[in-house]
């Protein structure tokens, strides 16, 4: 799975990395860093719970 992160949309709101810290992180200004591209299918289902969580729709699920 891959993930298309919008850094301009990015409200630093920290969902992501609270929902899946494997893949996501943020840089000084809290702003989305996608850290495993693709994602692990370890890592599916929180990435997944990330996207949905995401208050600023700035993740989003992306065909590979």
């Amino acid at each position: 799975m891959r993930i298309d992160v919008d850094r301009d949309a990015c409200i630093s709101a920290g969902n992501c990395v609270m929902s899946a810290p494997e893949v996501f992180d943020q840089d000084d200004d809290g702003i989305v860093v996608l850290l495993a591209d693709p994602v692990p299918d370890s890592e599916f289902e929180h990435a997944r719970e990330a996207v949905k969580l995401c208050p600023a729709a700035a993740l989003r699920l992306a065909a590979e």
